[in-house]
């Protein structure tokens, strides 16, 4: 895995030759995934929303907080891990899948045999591009999530909309999005090096793509989740 980290981080400075296969990737990533991922996340948000509601007026017999601990608990949490473990799960997936597809049918050695460091032709453009599309995607479910959770807090828990977003402020920091944004850069990093990695070490057959996959995405997930641990621990201390 250090070899493999740094021969991506060597082959990052001629990714910029491979322009195509980044805005490739981008349309996988982001675009192919924002309807999914932005329906995933407003519903969440919606249930977050309810059942704070439901659990502070059993403690404090009141839900008026519900705006600014929901969009809190968005803003840090929901929409970065949730996006990043659905992007774990489709777009991992693919990757693993495709490049140890190309590692048993020997694309990655005749790369080698052409001169092409299969690192800056296959790890590179998707690194740098499941980032840049993690981020935009985890900033667009942010937003859409705050929304969701205005709409059924107006029309459910009959809190004005004004309301929601004064006591949203009351709550919520910028450097909040500012936080999830970094969170949506590791993960966004996460995903094609882990998935990659396994593709790179795939047995031959379709068996071995088979478990390469699996095995990618359940370690990209546990990794997701601890590394939202980690960040959460390090950004307590800038507050």
């Amino acid at each position: 895995m250090i070899h493999f980290l740094n021969q991506t981080r060597l082959a990052l400075p001629q990714t910029l030759r491979r322009k195509k296969i980044i805005f490739e990737q981008i349309d996988f990533i982001a675009v192919q995934s924002a309807p999914i991922i932005l329906i995933s996340v407003a519903f969440a948000a919606v249930v977050t929303v309810l059942e704070s509601s439901f659990h502070m007026k059993l403690v404090i017999q009141s839900d008026s907080m519900v705006p600014g601990f929901s969009s809190l608990l968005i803003l840090r949490e929901l929409g970065a891990i949730v996006t990043a473990l659905l992007l774990t799960s489709r777009v991992g997936a693919g990757m693993a899948s495709e490049v140890a597809g190309q590692k048993v049918s020997e694309q990655i050695d005749a790369l080698r045999l052409l001169g092409i460091n299969p690192f800056e032709f296959i790890v590179a453009p998707r690194l740098v591009a499941s980032v840049i599309s993690t981020i935009v995607l985890v900033a667009i479910a942010n937003v859409v999530s705050l929304y969701m959770s205005m709409i059924v807090s107006s029309q459910i828990l009959s809190i004005h909309p004004e309301l929601f977003w004064q006591m949203m402020n009351r709550f919520v920091e910028f450097k909040d999005y500012g936080f999830s944004l970094i969170k949506a850069a590791a993960f966004g990093a996460l995903i094609p090096i882990i998935s990659c990695y396994f593709g790179f070490q795939s047995e031959s057959g379709a068996e071995g793509v088979g478990r390469t996959t699996t095995k990618s995405v359940v370690v990209t997930s546990i990794l997701i989740i601890v590394f939202d641990f980690v960040l959460s621990y390090i950004f307590s201390y800038f507050y």
